[in-house]
């Protein structure tokens, strides 16, 4: 087994990016403080070609030295807009046709890997702040709240870790059809 050159990789341009079909998936950054998660948010919804980001309350937005540490340049790929609160936004995406759910835990909350998207579609995901979560407001006007099972002794990943997760089980169903 040999590792992948970049140029065997097969990805696309960033004209090409741009053109393409994207998956019916937008992620809500709802006052995500640390500029690397936010990064590193850009860089998976790249990764997984999703409709776009809304960044929230104080999410730092692009451009931004420190969100291109890990962005990597996806901060200029994917798409993105800003709402001043993640009620806004969800209120928005809503309005839009999206079902809106949570990364949260909560009482009632699905476990993620009991999540099958529906093709039919289209979804947003909710990701909260560092310390305080996702908001309740918001939280109140999604459809649901999905989790994600832990093991250990603490009581939750970091943000773009568990962004990449979540996303990975989301958009499952949608690999190989675009």
């Amino acid at each position: 087994m040999r590792k992948l050159k970049i140029t065997e990789m097969q990805r696309l341009a960033p004209e090409a990016y741009v053109q393409s079909t994207k998956i019916p998936v937008v992620v809500v950054l709802d006052s995500v403080r640390s500029m690397n998660n936010v990064g590193s948010v850009f860089r998976t919804a790249d990764a997984f070609r999703l409709e776009g980001l809304v960044l929230c309350g104080i999410t730092a937005r692009p451009p931004h030295p420190d969100i291109h540490k890990t962005a990597l340049g996806a901060e200029d790929s994917v798409p993105w807009s800003y709402a001043p609160t993640a009620l806004e936004a969800v209120e928005a995406l809503r309005t839009e046709g999206y079902e809106v759910y949570a990364l949260e835990q909560a009482h009632g909350s699905q476990s993620l890997e009991a999540f099958e998207a529906d093709l039919s579609k289209r979804y947003a995901l909710v990701i909260g702040n560092e310390v305080h979560g996702v908001a309740q407001q918001a939280l109140d006007r999604c459809h649901g709240c999905l989790e994600i099972p832990q093991l250990g002794t603490k009581h939750s990943l970091n943000v773009s870790v568990a962004t990449g997760v979540a996303l990975w089980q989301i958009v499952r169903p949608w690999l190989g059809q675009i």
